[in-house]
């Protein structure tokens, strides 16, 4: 499936979510922590100003960012997410 953001938005697959610690305790399904760093794989244009002129985004495909936990819904059964630029807290 090809998906193209619009305006301000990103897709991002985020990494995958830590199965062990740093000493080597094997953590269940249920005691991951959602991952909060992932790679930008599609950005939209950028966003239209109330002027109508265009604000480019300052993120591009490839990227690695930290964005919020509970940020962006959920598409492609989960393993992609969607959100806005301003949600991104900061590139890697």
């Amino acid at each position: 499936m090809k998906i193209n953001p619009l305006a301000d938005r990103v897709v991002v697959r985020p990494e995958a979510a830590e199965a062990e610690t740093a000493s080597g305790i094997i953590l269940p399904d249920s005691a991951k922590e959602k991952p909060q760093i992932g790679e930008i794989i599609a950005a939209g244009p950028g966003k239209t100003s109330d002027s109508g002129q265009l604000i480019k985004m300052t993120v591009k495909k490839g990227d690695k960012i930290l964005y919020g936990k509970y940020s962006g819904s959920e598409i492609d059964g989960g393993d992609l997410l969607i959100m806005r630029e301003s949600d991104i807290l900061a590139t890697l």
